[in-house]
């Protein structure tokens, strides 16, 4: 599913540079859960932007999919990003405007998805995550866990092949964390490829395996 070798990524202002991945070496194989831990600043953020085509290396091989992402005009990751990945972050990313259907719905608008298909697709979507009493409602009148289920939910909605999830339970207090990170291990177990980037231990042992970033380096557990 993902391998990245010797990448490296740096940010540069008028005085400094700094190195914020460094000499990355990284295979995961479909259908694996990883975990990825560190303190703030080691680099975990800006692993997952990249793996998500949302920044580019400086350095470096990236393949998704067995396709090559540093050879890729923009274009191209648009749409391999919309085919491929689903993304899950801490602060929920919900549109505050639109109900939970039409942030749910929102990815098969990007895709062309016609509307009786999306509209199968959404209402059992919003069954499986136990949503559907609130499909109504905005994100204000929803709780932090019903929030992070919708976004869930919403990554899901395309039948992603890869989620990437950044602090997934960040928000939330134990009770929801472990419904959220419950679903997360249940959408592994159906095939789908899983990376989370947590600062929780608790988090973490959802996954099979587990990698931790120090100073831009990877390492194993």
């Amino acid at each position: 599913m993902i391998k990245m070798e010797n990448a490296e990524k740096s940010y540069t202002t008028r005085t400094i540079k700094t190195r914020v991945l460094r000499d990355i070496n990284l295979h995961i194989e479909a259908g694996e859960f990883v975990s990825i831990m560190g303190p703030s600043g080691s680099g975990k953020t800006t692993l997952l932007n990249v793996l998500g085509m949302f920044e580019t290396l400086d350095t470096g091989l990236l393949q998704l999919a067995q396709q090559d992402i540093t050879q890729m005009k923009y274009g191209q990751k648009i749409a391999l990003r919309r085919q491929l990945i689903g993304y899950i972050f801490q602060s929920f990313n919900l549109i505050d405007f639109m109900s939970v259907y039409e942030n749910i719905e929102l990815p098969l608008k990007y895709r062309s998805t016609p509307r009786a298909e999306r509209k199968i697709r959404v209402t059992q979507t919003l069954e499986q995550f136990g949503l559907s009493a609130r499909s109504r409602h905005y994100p204000e009148q929803l709780s932090g866990g019903q929030q992070q289920r919708v976004a869930i939910a919403r990554a899901m909605i395309s039948h992603p092949k890869l989620i990437l999830a950044d602090e997934p339970t960040g928000n939330l207090d134990s009770h929801n964390s472990n419904i959220v990170l419950k679903q997360l291990k249940e959408i592994n177990q159906t095939g789908t490829t899983v990376i989370m980037v947590t600062h929780s231990p608790e988090a973490a042992d959802y996954a099979k395996r587990h990698l931790i970033m120090k100073d831009g380096y990877l390492y194993p557990k």
